[in-house]
């Protein structure tokens, strides 16, 4: 008895499954994984500083940069979203523009919201205003944070008055850095003129542990601490709102 062979029958292109495999290849090249953890249900919103900070110049294509116009869009955001409770900032920056970082710096101060800082492998030059202006600072045992004084680069002019902008804007860092932190502005300027510490420009490296001891920093720790003190200022905050209701 002859059987007729059994013909597949075509089945049609389903178009969710080629978005999902395009969805895969874009993960695997963009993160090297392909499933990511959501932070859809988390109230904490995370902010990374990392590179150089760019200011009014843009920075050539090769240079990893945090763009300060990007940034102060998503703090308004961040201020005015119900949904966002708490604020975790991620630095790893060599620093950047003086005036940007200042921008970013105060904006971070000025959120009502709670805000926790973590300095990851460096938190140089500029950055330093940017770790303290948290409401709480960490960092980790590895990680440094280089005080030096402002400098210019490119033309400069050579007159008195082109001096005397450069150390008001260093006054303004200065005074910026010793009101969010607990350092003492004689122990802040020490480092930041320190001679021999660097071998080829004026100021110190500081580690970690070094960092906490002068008050620049609050606590050593890692990213499991500065979660939970997050959600420990989330609370205290939910609270002192609850507390000035009953009281209105």
């Amino acid at each position: 008895m002859d059987q007729t062979p059994e013909t597949e029958t075509p089945q049609p292109d389903v178009p969710h499954k080629k978005d999902e495999s395009s969805g895969l290849i874009q993960k695997i090249q963009s993160l090297g994984q392909t499933n990511v953890p959501q932070l859809e249900g988390s109230s904490i919103h995370c902010l990374t500083i990392v590179g150089q900070i760019e200011g009014h110049m843009q920075l050539p294509p090769n240079n990893k940069a945090t763009k300060y116009e990007h940034l102060i869009p998503q703090l308004v955001a961040i201020e005015q979203n119900h949904k966002i409770e708490g604020l975790l900032v991620i630095l790893n920056t060599v620093g950047g523009d003086v005036e940007a970082g200042l921008a970013i710096s105060e904006m971070i101060a000025s959120l009502s919201k709670p805000s926790v800082s973590l300095v990851l492998g460096g938190g140089h030059s500029i950055g330093v205003p940017i770790a303290v202006s948290a409401k709480y600072s960490f960092i980790v045992p590895t990680a440094t944070m280089t005080i030096h004084p402002v400098r210019l680069t490119g033309l400069v002019i050579g007159v008195p008055q082109t001096f005397e902008y450069l150390d008001k804007m260093q006054e303004r860092v200065i005074s910026f850095v010793t009101s969010h932190s607990k350092i003492s502005e004689e122990r802040f300027k020490e480092l930041m003129f320190s001679k021999g510490n660097l071998t080829r420009d004026i100021g110190t490296n500081v580690i970690g542990t070094d960092a906490v001891k002068d008050g620049l920093i609050n606590e050593v720790g890692g990213l499991g601490q500065a979660i939970k003190k997050l959600n420990e200022l989330i609370d205290e905050h939910k609270n002192t709102e609850n507390d000035e209701g009953i009281k209105q």
